[in-house]
């Protein structure tokens, strides 16, 4: 796929969902895309097809994460990613919102290695990755509390693991939770501190959704 290709396939589709892209943002998103083209050849990053990119492609990999971040709060704002995988939704994300200090959470050495590369090589100088399960990462005080934003896609969430999820999140930080389209918009047993915030759809509402959680603050903040 030459450059043009990329960039006429790509703003087709985020126009799709009013994305406006700025050529920076499109060429930092190709340069990720070829990236992960060349490492998913040596190992299994995503079964997507990121060689020929596809309209389903582009969507999963890109718009859909370009749609969460009108919903991310202003500033500077500390993101977890937990089983970053690919790299998606967290590096367009960022990408798309340079703002935005980012951690990603990977426990597979070889994807962790990649997601190291992609930072360094996007340039993402703020980026760290952390090659561990995150439920390991609950023996770190530093990360307790830490996150404004907590974004999670292709990991099974149960109460249990959402529990776990909001001892990383600030008091009034959000859950970034990228679903199918299976269930209800308004998840059942969400365990507090957390709360259903809203649901919204994200390229296509029967490929997939965004429902955000909320930590409600403690009692006098």
């Amino acid at each position: 796929m030459t450059s043009r290709d990329f960039r006429d396939r790509l703003v087709r589709r985020a126009r799709r969902v009013e994305v406006a892209l700025s050529p920076e943002v499109i060429r930092a998103l190709e340069d990720y895309v070829r990236l992960l083209a060349r490492w998913n050849e040596k190992i299994n990053l995503t079964a997507l097809a990121v060689s020929q990119l596809d309209d389903d492609a582009v969507d999963r990999l890109l718009v859909e994460p370009l749609v969460a971040v009108r919903f991310l709060p202003g500033g500077s704002a500390q993101v977890m990613d937990v089983g970053s995988g690919s790299g998606s939704p967290a590096i367009p994300m960022a990408l798309a919102s340079p703002g935005i200090k980012l951690r990603m959470v990977e426990s597979k050495t070889r994807k962790a290695v990649f997601l190291t590369e992609a930072c360094r090589h996007l340039g993402l100088a703020s980026a760290q990755v952390e090659t561990a399960r995150f439920e390991q990462l609950l023996a770190r005080p530093d990360l307790h509390e830490s996150a404004d934003v907590l974004t999670v896609r292709a990991v099974r969430v149960e109460p249990r693991v959402l529990l776990t999820f909001q001892a990383f999140l600030k008091p009034g930080g959000e859950l970034f939770w990228f679903r199918g389209p299976v269930g209800p918009d308004e998840p059942v047993n969400v365990p507090p501190p957390l709360q259903w915030r809203l649901t919204s759809p994200l390229v296509d509402p029967r490929r997939g959704r965004l429902s955000i959680l909320t930590k409600t603050l403690r009692p006098g903040r």
